[in-house]
């Protein structure tokens, strides 16, 4: 029976009328690079998701952190601590400045960067902190703030997968100096493609635009070396679209983990830090004490047997990859070498229906129960 069932999919993009509608409506303007939709677009996703923060669109969630970075300062010999345990473009974005990553370990249950950690990372050439909240989860602010007070450090909020989720009752991406949110499409939330920087002043707001557009605020006055990483009305019409169905596709995504939080056996199930409101782009879970042969074993029989569609995020932590291993010589970060092996992301998206839950909940008590 299950050969003629479709593949549940790890991740959906939804896709609307209303989307298209949008896109056909900046086609038919005529005006299709950054303009009005794209203003607009900045001034509603600052309104709804980060407390009124200035926003700046950009065409990628790289893009952002890149151009946060260089609007902060951050260059050529100095440090910004990252976690290891992302994807590779956090620590990327800082390489591409001329700065050094620096890899610090991550918490046990949340994945998220380890303050005491970072502590331990802090040297005299460390300008900033970088956080991710990975998978939808926030990570520690209270503690890396206060790392970033004692030694007068900026805080960076790498929010790309954390659209609406919120620390101690404020929204990530209104707490570093900046925030970043990626519009890829697989993200809570797209424009197609694109990012959007959460700015902590009109100084550091107005970098991003002149890095964005060439150096210039008026044509063919460039009063910096800058790039294009304009976003086009095109995208920003998707995004506008998509920011009227993001709240509701949330708490689709808070219900869908909830009910596999109360039905899944044999892994261990993502925990909500008290304070801390969990967005869920990704459900990870932990196959405590297996090593990464085993974990993709229990990944390649859920997706040939029982047809459900999951992720590993990440296999290869940042400081072992080949294009960033040059910044971590002999580093051990012990934690997380141990979530790298043990992790699988289980579907979670607001098109799953009872019926996926229940043969995701099935297929993996069956596969980690025949494993055991």
């Amino acid at each position: 029976m299950l050969g003629t069932q479709a593949m549940i999919p790890a991740a959906r993009p939804i896709i609307g009328d209303e989307e298209r509608a949008a896109v056909d409506r900046v086609m038919r303007s005529g005006m299709v690079a950054q303009g009005p939709e794209v203003a607009a677009f900045e001034e509603e996703f600052a309104a709804q998701l980060v407390g009124g923060r200035t926003c700046v669109a950009v065409n990628s969630g790289t893009s952002g952190l890149h151009l946060g970075l260089l609007a902060a300062g951050i260059g050529l010999g100095d440090e910004v601590i990252v976690p290891s345990f992302t994807f590779a473009a956090t620590a990327n974005s800082v390489a591409l400045t001329g700065a050094t990553p620096v890899f610090a370990d991550i918490e046990a249950d949340t994945f998220n960067l380890d303050p005491v950690s970072v502590r331990a990372a802090v040297t005299d050439a460390t300008a900033a902190i970088m956080p991710v909240h990975l998978y939808g989860h926030p990570a520690d602010l209270a503690g890396l703030q206060g790392v970033a007070d004692e030694a007068g450090l900026q805080l960076f909020e790498d929010a790309a997968q954390a659209h609406g989720a919120r620390y101690a009752g404020a929204p990530v991406g209104s707490f570093g100096t900046f925030g970043m949110f990626s519009l890829y499409p697989t993200k809570n939330m797209t424009s197609g493609e694109g990012g959007m920087v959460a700015c902590e002043d009109e100084e550091i707001a107005r970098g991003v635009r002149l890095l964005r557009n060439q150096g210039m605020e008026k044509q063919y006055e460039n009063e910096l070396v800058g790039l294009n990483n304009r976003m086009t009305d095109i995208h920003a019409a998707i995004g506008r679209v998509q920011l009227t169905k993001v709240e509701a596709w949330t708490a689709a995504r808070q219900a869908n983990a909830a009910w596999l939080d109360a039905n899944l056996s044999g892994v261990v199930v993502p925990p909500v830090r008290q304070g801390c409101t969990h967005v869920y782009h990704q459900y990870t879970v932990r196959l405590a004490g297996a090593s990464g042969a085993e974990r993709d074993r229990v990944v390649a029989a859920l997706r040939e047997e029982h047809k459900v569609g999951c992720g590993v995020y990440y296999p290869i932590p940042n400081h072992e990859l080949v294009s960033l291993a040059r910044f971590a010589p002999e580093h051990e970060l012990p934690v997380t070498a141990r979530a790298a092996a043990e992790v699988i992301s289980l579907p979670v998206h607001p098109s799953l229906s009872q019926e996926d839950l229940e043969r995701i909940a099935t297929g993996v008590t069956t596969v980690v129960g025949a494993g055991s």
